[in-house]
């Protein structure tokens, strides 16, 4: 059985300025290697290692479809971990609260 991931890395992970344009491109569904690759800047291999230890908790899934390699991302268990961390309900509740301010 696999041991609980690090939440503090997988948020590293997550934010980390090349992982989170990748992200993005996954948020609408599966992309290939290759255009996440160009995308990003960066080679194949290093789109990879970016996403390991997403994949190693599969957050981040990869398949080979037609002979391409396409990567895809669990929205949901991606979004449950930032709900469910409580630095981020502090945080939504400080932002909510400066709103209520300014307006």
């Amino acid at each position: 059985m696999k041991e609980p991931f690090d939440k503090d890395k997988m948020f590293e992970c997550m934010f980390d300025e090349v992982t989170s344009k990748i992200l993005a491109e996954l948020e609408y569904g599966g992309k290939e290697l290759s255009y996440l690759a160009k995308m990003s800047g960066i080679s194949e291999d290093q789109v990879r290692k970016q996403l390991s230890y997403l994949m190693d908790y599969e957050f981040i899934k990869e398949h080979t479809t037609n002979g391409k390699t396409i990567f895809s991302a669990d929205a949901e268990k991606l979004s449950e971990i930032i709900e469910k961390d409580e630095n981020f309900d502090t945080a939504v509740d400080g932002l909510t609260k400066m709103d209520s301010y300014l307006n």
